[in-house]
């Protein structure tokens, strides 16, 4: 399964989270698929801002802009001169509040939570995994024995978290470039909240049942790191071209290639994003006021299609076009 299908916002935290055990996991990602890591492209400050997925929804006064994020990023995507288009920074001066999926303060704080959550006190991976999974999980850690050993502190939504992740790093992005800390770093004047607390966020996973976590990580495994590195890839081109409901669309397509057990799949997805989507709603419109625009930053993968972000608000009667 695709990283930004399953909470990419944790994955980008990842690295802070779990300190003993990331630095070497995410040193030796690279080396798992017998490849180099891309290397960022250079920064080149007289490039145009990338068009990214921005939407502006309207309704009774009250204005409320979208803009669809990766949590992990390359330098070139945001040039010096310019980081982002002008319609969007122009959005980002109106607004009072920019609301993130998580606030600053809960991502600084949450190295508890993932800890409590996600690591076992002893080895517990392998026991709460199918014996084939636990062998392809373990194939795809062969290269690093001192990695295999600490994942095996870990449960199985974390797993397939830190599989994700490797995708991502092998592809050459880096967490510094997510949106969200580009945005942070023009944002001074309002507000910045979360649209759900770190609990709520970790529930999604903490809540899966365990065949549905054998299924998050199977999809996970099913593809080689060279094909993982592509989708990324190819998800990040996407997302520079700036259409929500084709991302959606490649999105589901993926997912459809990688599923193994449909019912379980179905599930998943509405744990980890769906449920979600609908609880980022509710939160935004609290927010909204007549006169007083939001701008709201979360995954990019969270806006498109039919049970996505932007089709929930045209659902409460708002007109939503790209901005």
């Amino acid at each position: 399964m695709c990283l930004p299908t399953l909470l990419p916002s944790l994955l980008s935290m990842l690295p802070r989270l779990l300190p003993p055990l990331l630095p070497r996991l995410l040193l030796v990602a690279c080396l798992l698929s017998l490849c180099l890591c891309a290397p960022a492209r250079a920064h080149d400050e007289r490039a145009a801002s990338p068009h990214l997925p921005f939407y502006v929804a309207t309704k009774s006064g009250q204005t409320i802009y979208l803009l669809g994020t990766l949590h992990v990023g390359d330098p070139a995507d945001f040039p010096a001169s310019q980081p982002f288009r002008p319609a969007i920074v122009n959005a980002l001066t109106a607004s009072n509040t920019l609301a993130f999926e998580l606030s600053p303060d809960d991502i600084v704080m949450s190295q508890d939570s993932v800890t409590r959550y996600g690591v076992c006190a002893h080895d517990c991976l392998q026991r709460m995994l199918p014996a084939a999974l636990w062998t392809r999980l373990a194939s795809r850690l062969r290269h690093n024995p001192a990695a295999l050993a600490q994942i095996r502190r870990i449960k199985p939504w974390l797993a397939a978290l830190l599989v994700e992740t490797f995708s991502s790093v092998q592809a050459g992005l880096q967490t510094e470039y997510g949106t969200e800390a580009q945005l942070e770093n023009i944002y001074l004047h309002g507000t910045i909240v979360g649209l759900e607390s770190m609990d709520d966020q970790m529930r999604a996973f903490t809540d899966l049942s365990l065949p549905e976590q054998w299924e998050m990580l199977a999809q996970d495994l099913t593809q080689t790191p060279a094909q993982d590195v592509a989708d990324v890839r190819t998800l990040h081109a996407l997302w520079l071209a700036g259409d929500a409901d084709k991302l959606a669309a490649w999105q589901a397509r993926k997912t459809a290639t990688l599923t193994h057990t449909p019912d379980l799949a179905r599930s998943l997805d509405d744990s980890v994003m769906y449920r979600r989507n609908r609880r980022f709603v509710v939160k935004i419109l609290l927010l909204a006021a007549p006169g007083r625009p939001v701008f709201v930053a979360i995954g990019a993968l969270h806006l498109g299609g039919p049970k996505g972000v932007l089709a929930l608000l045209r659902g409460y009667g708002f007109s939503v076009k790209a901005g």
